[in-house]
């Protein structure tokens, strides 16, 4: 692809990279839909359990501290739809398959943009997506170990009363597990948007400091918006990872009005 390229072979030059992402993503979910019983039991219904990871981790510290630990839990899940589960199976083998194939697509995204660009922006987009890709695979995992179990365990086991059962549907489960950890994955590309902005010369890293406190207020509504538990514990949990993406953001950031 050269700058001399008409805007129909460009098309066709998008059409193939969106062809090759669209296979690899279609053979990644053939995959986990066939894995349906470790995908499920193993991953996805993973922080419904006490035995979730992060439940022990605080279980050891809690002990370490002689301090009680949390109190053992188990949610089953119920289903009301008759076709729910066949299609929130389909539905979450998309999505997953999405995350895997994130370096791919980049990758895809990258070879289309690659021959518009001079030299020395290639060095600094090139980086740029290796970058994005990093932060986005740490946002899904923060998501998954930290955030959801979180909000989860606590939205879940909350009660206005005693003589009012939790009775969980499937599809609200899939639904905030798919939300915070996907919107996770996303907002963690601030650094590396931050970094592009910056090169581009439209954004500063003393405007970043200018407005750090202004930002730390933001963060705090979006990650209010982020999870719909109102516990501080669970606010301060999103917060706070948000607040330090904004100093990392500062930091890769360039400061051209010196």
């Amino acid at each position: 692809m050269s700058q001399e390229m008409t805007f129909w072979e460009h098309l066709d030059e998008f059409r193939k990279v969106l062809f090759k992402s669209a296979i690899v993503v279609i053979v990644l979910m053939a995959g986990i839909f066939a894995a349906k019983d470790f995908v499920f039991d193993t991953i996805v219904l993973g922080p419904s359990d006490s035995n979730f990871i992060l439940y022990e981790a605080i279980n050891r510290v809690l002990g370490m501290l002689r301090l009680p630990g949390l109190e053992p839990f188990k949610i089953n899940l119920i289903n009301i739809e008759l076709s729910a589960q066949f299609f929130i199976h389909i539905s979450t083998s998309f999505y997953l398959a999405l995350v895997v194939a994130t370096p791919y697509l980049l990758y895809q995204l990258w070879t289309f943009v690659k021959p518009a660009l001079y030299e020395n922006e290639k060095k600094a987009v090139e980086k740029a997506f290796g970058f994005a890709s990093i932060l986005f695979f740490v946002g899904i995992l923060t998501g998954y170990y930290l955030i959801f179990p979180l909000t989860f365990r606590f939205l879940g086991t909350y009660q206005v009363s005693q003589e009012v059962a939790n009775q969980i549907s499937l599809q609200s489960y899939m639904s905030m597990f798919i939300w915070m950890i996907l919107i996770m994955g996303i907002v963690f590309e601030m650094p590396a948007l931050a970094a592009i902005l910056s090169r581009m010369g439209i954004l500063s890293k003393s405007f970043l400091k200018k407005y750090r406190r202004h930002a730390f207020i933001f963060l705090i509504i979006v990650a209010a918006f982020i999870t719909p538990s109102s516990d501080p514990f669970t606010l301060m949990s999103v917060g706070l990872p948000l607040y330090m993406l904004y100093e990392l953001s500062i930091l890769v950031c360039r400061d051209f009005n010196k």
